[in-house]
């Protein structure tokens, strides 16, 4: 007997709403109509358990079959099928009210339409015009129905023949969602949502060679694998098993460090393998990897915000029931068992990390290298991750040895405490390019740490704050002696004058380098050492780094690297340039120096003068007088550095310490790189 109706809405537009605000998220219909024929495939696995069912119940599968000149696309199951008032109920029935609200609370998101109101099977009406139910119950006598519907309330109900049971699903696809009548795309969603649901999910025959060409054969494809790894009891498995998973879940990928099999049923149930994977530097082309299912549903591989933000570099498969299915992400973060598994995956973690490396500490070291992007990633970004991992996080020194925070600051705390007691961490990036800062450094017996990670800026900067009474400083931040001050006992200082000409000298003769400056000062550091060094402010290095990680400090990134080129007083070398200069300047700079002299000392006196005056009662007259004096003081000052200025230009000892120090730090390079190879040369001629 054919009957028609309205489906049960309470407005007329819900199909409209459907069509348009869940487009956006259309080829998740595939997976709510397998995931419903698995359901049903399910149920009657159940009722044959409990003996409600006492039928044959045959081979249980979902059959996905495409007939793309009839433009459908069917979805089969021999599940529990739906009697005639199965239908009215669970089909005709949408059981909802404020429709009003519903539509403007949730009009933008597809996930949470569907999942928060059981609307799984009206995700079908997203890709057709026509959706058919052809289902008959395992139920002894039930006569097979058929209800069809052209996505307005309106529906069809009618008895039919139907030889067995369970449910039929014909979409008849409309013309702009023709993608859904290819086979690969078909294929490529299976593959995606349904690779491990708990039933036989068939789509086609398996191909084979054969004259030349692929052909069908008689076996059934099966795309999913029912009993995936993570159901597995872990004592049943072996190293082996959990490689092949990995390569199955991810073909192109390095073999994994190692993984955590997951597997808890309270106060939540969980499964689950999350794998390490060799991360080093590359944060970001790493994440999207765990896929996140609820009962071997697929539900998503963007995780962020469901599970800590660092445990994103994780790859692996997590598997819960209690993770609500077909909802937004939104609403998957804000969900209360959701967070307790967020919790429970950070612990499991840590106590996995620890416990290797207490097993194999060995190993754990060997592993380090790519184990510490994810571990430095963690403590910065997760506080009760940092409590748990500072005791397995480790500092690799230049020397390739590892030590735990414990052990490296009782290594360093006799030879690297400064006179405040503050104790000082000496680090490098690169210890070829820094090699004579770390050299410098060791020969005071000192412990270099290497620091050339990714996270690295931002850990020291979280490290000056956890650790008590400490900083960090890069090699080359300082000469050796300002990287660790031992005592404020004062050092030979070269004379004033001769440490002013000496500075311009130099300063007069250093390249203008793209968003750089340079500063000079004289120091006397021993004749062993360099007689030019340059180095950079930590702070500022810092700073710089730092912006890259954090969008309100970008004015840091604009502002030029700033470097102190430090002349080393003892050094012959720079004994010689000073020597020599003094030598060939002499005659026509002493009648300069007299005169500015003489304009100092009458500066400083009308300074003085006036400062025993009120702003008001100083006259013009005075007022010109020092305007007069300063003016007379930067004209010799200036007569003085061109005399300086042109010595330099000719003096090749000069030039050439400065390209060393330059090349050192890899900032020698086209033309002035060319200019120091050939002054080279002929200086060894």
């Amino acid at each position: 007997m054919s009957q028609k109706g309205k489906i049960g809405v309470t407005t007329e537009n819900i199909f409209p709403v459907i069509k348009k605000f869940l487009y956006s998220d259309h080829e998740i219909f595939l997976r709510e109509m397998v995931s419903n024929a698995v359901d049903a495939s399910q149920k009657l696995k159940t009722l044959a358990v409990q003996g409600d069912f006492k039928g044959e119940m045959g081979e249980l599968k979902v059959c996905v079959s495409l007939d793309e000149k009839a433009k459908t696309l069917t979805i089969s199951d021999r599940g529990i099928g739906m009697t005639e008032e199965e239908i009215d109920k669970y089909i005709n029935q949408i059981a909802f009210s404020g429709v009003t609200d519903f539509l403007e609370k949730y009009k933008d998101n597809a996930n949470a339409i569907i999942g928060h109101f059981g609307l799984g099977f009206y995700s079908s009406f997203m890709v057709s015009d026509r959706v058919d139910i052809i289902t008959k119950s395992y139920k002894e006598g039930a006569k097979a129905v058929k209800w069809s519907c052209d996505g307005s309330p309106e529906f069809e109900l009618e008895e039919v023949e139907k030889a067995d049971r369970g449910t039929d699903i014909v979409l008849h696809i409309s013309d702009d969602c023709k993608e859904f009548l290819d086979k690969y795309k078909i294929t490529e969603l299976l593959n995606k949502y349904c690779k491990f649901m708990a039933v036989p999910v068939v789509f086609g025959k398996k191909t084979e060679w054969k004259d030349g060409k692929q052909v069908d054969t008689k076996e059934d494809n099966i795309i999913n694998n029912v009993e995936p790894l993570w159901t597995k009891t872990p004592s049943s498995l072996k190293d082996e098993d959990y490689k092949n998973f990995y390569r199955a879940l991810y073909p192109m990928q390095d073999e994994p460090l190692f993984w955590i099999h997951l597997n808890v049923d309270y106060p939540f149930n969980l499964t689950g393998i999350l794998y390490f994977p060799r991360i080093q530097n590359n944060i970001e082309l790493q994440r999207n990897k765990i896929q996140l299912y609820c009962n071997q549903v697929f539900v998503t591989d963007q995780v962020e915000g469901i599970v800590p933000d660092f445990l994103t570099l994780l790859h692996g498969v997590i598997d819960s029931p209690d993770i609500p299915l077909n909802v937004s992400r939104s609403y998957l973060q804000s969900d209360a068992n959701v967070k307790k598994i967020s919790t429970y995956i950070t612990k499991k973690v840590a106590d996995r990390l620890a416990q290797t490396f207490k097993d194999d500490r060995k190993d754990y070291e060997q592993k380090w290298d790519n184990l510490k992007l994810f571990i430095n990633y963690g403590m910065l970004s997760q506080e009760d991750f940092y409590d748990r991992a500072k005791d397995f996080a480790l500092f690799k020194d230049v020397e390739g040895k590892y030590f735990t925070m414990e052990e490296y600051k009782t290594l360093i705390k006799d030879e690297q405490t400064d006179k405040d007691g503050k104790l000082v961490y000496l680090y490098a990036t690169d210890k070829d390019e820094q090699y004579t800062y770390i050299k410098a450094a060791q020969d005071k017996g000192y412990n270099v740490l290497m620091m050339d990670g990714q996270l690295d800026t931002p850990i020291v900067s979280m490290l000056e704050q956890k650790l008590e009474k400490c900083s960090f400083a890069r090699v080359d931040a300082d000469i050796v002696d300002r990287l660790i001050v031992k005592d404020d006992a004062k050092k030979e200082t070269l004379e004033k004058d001769k440490s002013d000409n000496l500075s311009q000298v130099f300063r007069s003769q250093l390249p203008k380098l793209d968003k750089k400056e340079f500063y000079v000062e004289v120091e006397a550091l021993g004749e062993q050492n360099q007689p030019v060094i340059i180095t950079q402010s930590e702070y500022m290095r810092r700073m710089k780094q730092m912006s890259q990680f954090q969008p309100g400090m970008s004015f840091y990134s604009q502002m030029p690297d700033s470097y102190n080129l430090v002349l080393n007083s003892n050094h012959p070398l720079i004994k010689k340039v000073l020597d020599d200069e003094e030598a060939k300047n002499a005659d026509a700079l002493k009648p300069i120096i007299s005169e500015l002299k003489g304009q100092e000392a009458r500066l400083a006196a009308l300074h003085q003068a006036q400062n025993k005056k009120k702003p008001e009662e100083i006259t013009q007259e005075e007022k010109d007088d020092v305007a007069n004096t300063q003016k007379a003081i930067d004209e010799q000052r200036n007569k003085k550095n061109e005399i300086l200025n042109d010595y330099a230009k000719g003096n090749k000892i000069v030039h050439q310490l400065i390209d060393l120090a330059l090349l050192q730090n890899g900032m020698l390079k086209g033309k002035a790189l060319d200019d120091f190879l050939k002054r080279s040369v002929d200086l060894i001629k």
